[in-house]
């Protein structure tokens, strides 16, 4: 079995050694520009379109929880991995538990509101607040896939009123669920706190504009974490500019590196993190493409193939 595999900042030597010792007999290479011998699986991120085009492989794994970066390619390149080739992406590999600290620490700091105080502190102001009540603080979360699921479960302990919105009803113990279009409305009326976790799809860009804004309870606070294409940023600044929204927690950008004269650094109800909510981790990675390929290859079921149709 030939692995090929390419990252362009991941610790290569650390990933060919990983997974050589998680799949004994493999022969696993870095690819580099020219090389076209054969290969069986490959293991990419942003890969260079003559990388995967005209190969014959088994299966493509994606090495992290999203795969637009493929499927942008493949829109211009429709040659570069034909459709019969099994495209996978992480499911969770340890992001999920990412993504649960991120968000649970937002809403709580939020809930008490220490962005509140932050800002006293600025103007050298000591003044006690009043407490939010938890039955006002509605979590809403955009996506419901296997990182929203996680999400939701970490919030339920604390009491929170909880929602989430997706392409389909879901059944998560103690979480209201809306589905399709049609409920998207439904789904934002009293939503306090918007959490997005959608897949990017033609149907996601641009979902959390003005109109979709403008549909949450006042005060309201939007946390970003799937992907900065989801958001339009500037109607985002109109809507804390409004006083609609009370705040914005961001881990992804519409351009990443975000640029310097971007007016989202200066904004004081804007927090930021450098798209690190949830990052790969590299040996819960290994492990779990290690047992993908090694089902694959006994002909048996497994989880975490992309619908290139719907994007994830």
């Amino acid at each position: 079995m030939d692995i090929i595999f390419y990252h362009p900042t991941f610790d290569t030597h650390y990933w060919l050694k990983a997974l050589s010792a998680a799949l004994p007999g493999a022969r696993v290479r870095e690819w580099k520009r020219g090389d076209n011998q054969p290969a069986d699986y490959a293991l990419v991120w942003h890969p260079p379109v003559e990388m995967l085009q005209g190969r014959e492989l088994k299966a493509v794994f994606a090495l992290g929880a999203g795969v637009d970066s493929i499927l942008n390619k493949l829109k211009a390149h429709p040659d570069m991995l034909a459709d019969s080739i099994p495209l996978f992406r992480l499911e969770d590999t340890g992001m999920g538990e990412q993504m649960q600290e991120y968000a649970v620490s937002q809403v709580l700091h939020w809930f008490r509101r220490f962005d509140d105080y932050q800002a006293l502190k600025q103007q050298a102001r000591w003044e006690p607040l009043a407490d939010y009540q938890r039955e006002d603080f509605t979590v809403g979360i955009l996506g419901a896939g296997v990182l929203g699921s996680k999400v939701a479960e970490a919030l339920a302990p604390w009491g929170f009123p909880l929602r989430c919105w997706s392409r389909t009803r879901k059944a998560y113990p103690g979480v209201e669920s809306f589905a399709g279009t049609d409920e998207l409305s439904s789904f934002l009326q009293g939503t306090r706190v918007l959490i997005n976790l959608l897949p990017n799809t033609g149907e996601t860009v641009g979902i959390i504009n003005s109109t979709l804004l403008n549909q949450l309870a006042d005060n309201s606070y939007v946390m970003n974490l799937a992907r900065g294409v989801h958001l339009v940023e500037a109607d985002l600044l109109k809507a804390l500019e409004s006083g609609k929204l009370k705040g914005a927690m961001l881990d992804v950008y519409s351009k990443e590196p975000l640029p310097a004269e971007s007016p989202l650094w200066a904004h004081p109800r804007v927090a930021m993190t450098p798209h690190v909510a949830a990052v790969t981790r590299p040996a819960e990675a290994v492990s779990y493409i290690a047992h993908t390929i090694t089902q694959l290859e006994k002909g048996e079921p497994v989880t975490g193939r992309v619908d290139r149709q719907r994007g994830y």
